[in-house]
């Protein structure tokens, strides 16, 4: 059983206040606002940056996982994740996108794979309250 761990220091109220969020690894500070979070505006990273990192990291390994037990590991691929935040309202969806070079699958099948990466994915089920889409599988040969 492995356990993650992240601190954030805080400073002031929320509206005007900032933070520092730390990962346990010890291999990145970043920065964090209520006005990012709210606005978009600024340059600091918002909790769902985060997620969507950590969703975006999930699936790839779910995926490579998946493809590496058909017998087709990919060569390479990336994983793009969106997180929609609604201030009052919350997280609303998650949506990943990936595009892979995988030699000898063809692109059904490789859909059929990341779907079920995406479905069975750690991330993906702990966000099970909110809407986890995965918006294309593309292969390119």
């Amino acid at each position: 059983m492995i356990t993650s761990k992240a601190t954030t220091r805080w400073q002031g109220g929320l509206s005007d206040g900032k933070g520092l969020t730390s990962l346990g690894s010890g291999t990145a500070e970043v920065p964090v606002d209520w006005r990012q979070r709210s606005t978009g505006e600024g340059t600091s990273s918002t909790p769902e940056e985060l997620l969507a990192a950590a969703h975006s990291a999930c699936f790839a390994m779910a995926l490579s996982n998946a493809l590496e037990q058909n017998g087709t590991p990919p060569l390479e691929m990336r994983t793009d994740a969106r997180v929609q935040f609604v201030p009052g309202e919350g997280i609303t969806w998650s949506m990943l996108t990936v595009h892979a070079h995988v030699p000898g699958l063809d692109p059904i099948e490789f859909g059929r794979i990341a779907e079920d990466a995406k479905d069975n994915c750690p991330m993906s089920k702990a966000l099970g309250a909110i809407d986890v889409s995965l918006e294309s599988a593309t292969l390119q040969q």
